[in-house]
């Protein structure tokens, strides 16, 4: 069977089930593509069954995404691939998580794509929930996480109750699967404390693996929400990476304030974009920093609003010596 037409059998059994009942509940199709077997499911029982007929002692490796894949996820998978028996990939765009109702709504959708990008990689299992299946329960208990300084600076003083999302969803996710790894990206590495913290406090027994940020040629992080760019913007935007490897480059040279006003300046000078922040923290407490001085380790953390599209990225500084 065609990967289009697995798809649109896919979605008209999922409209069937909206239009129904939010209860009912339907077992996506078996997909077998070029002599790899990968199957899909859309309710939580199901992908547990499939998981439990699995050879005991098999270590299993997850993949949280909220889909438009691209080769920064597509290197997560190849890493849980690497380390692990059994690769679950989850696509699952969480409304917890947004405090801008616009920006979820334009958030891309590309499942049919994200199913034939997967279908090239030792996938098992992809997992691809309703909200209704996450979120079963309007009362549902409220994760209780203290995040501490996490929740206060960068993407957590800029995204009111962006990280709560994500902890609900991650810890949702992980009582659902149940993984010996779940896997992460360093581009967002403030969500990266986040998650192991939770994980940390909750008492899972996962290990929280980091993947590299995967960057296009010219320098720009690979994000989801690139493919909302216009051709004008996406030529723009990459001047954000440039200014962080100047900074990462010449930090010897200038004091922390001027390295990060010069980067302002040369992102916004041409008006199409406006950086929301540029912070430099340090990489382990994530505590922001006004001297170079002051961290072994720091890293710079940047989000710009360019258009209707927010972008961030970091990287980190290595000091020898």
């Amino acid at each position: 069977m065609l990967i289009a037409e697995i798809y649109h059998f896919v979605s008209a059994f999922v409209k069937k089930i909206h239009e129904r009942s939010s209860i009912i509940l339907v077992q996506m199709p078996k997909m077998i593509i070029q002599n790899q077997s990968m199957q899909v499911f859309d309710n939580v029982m199901d992908i547990r069954t499939a998981l439990a007929n699995q050879n005991s002692g098999l270590k299993i490796g997850f993949v949280p995404t909220m889909g438009a894949l691209h080769k920064g996820h597509m290197s997560l998978v190849k890493l849980a691939a690497s380390e692990n028996d059994i690769v679950v990939v989850s696509i699952f765009v969480n409304p917890t998580q947004f405090n801008n109702p616009d920006d979820l709504k334009n958030y891309p959708r590309t499942l049919e794509k994200d199913l034939e990008l997967l279908a090239t990689e030792k996938v098992d299992f992809v997992f691809v929930p309703t909200v209704q299946e996450v979120y079963p329960d309007k009362d549902l208990k409220e994760v209780s996480v203290d995040l501490g300084l996490l929740e206060h600076v960068m993407e957590g003083k800029h995204r009111p109750g962006h990280f709560k999302g994500v902890v609900e969803v991650v810890n949702r996710l992980f009582e659902m699967i149940h993984p010996d790894r779940a896997y992460f990206g360093t581009k967002d590495f403030q969500q990266l404390a986040v998650i192991r913290e939770m994980t940390k406090q909750l008492g899972f027994h996962i290990e929280i693996r980091a993947g590299e940020t995967i960057r296009d040629e010219d320098g720009l992080a690979m994000s989801s929400r690139n493919v909302l760019l216009s051709p004008e913007q996406r030529i723009e935007v990459t001047k954000i990476s440039k200014n962080l490897f100047l900074i990462r480059d010449n930090w010897q040279h200038k004091t922390l304030l001027e390295a990060c006003q010069e980067a302002i300046h040369n992102i916004e000078k041409n008006g199409l974009m406006k950086v929301e922040y540029l912070e430099v923290a340090d990489s382990n407490t994530l505590e922001p920093i006004t001297d170079w001085a002051q961290s072994n380790f720091p890293r710079v953390f940047i989000a710009v609003q360019v258009g209707k599209v927010r972008l961030i990225d970091n990287i980190g500084i290595f000091k020898s010596g």
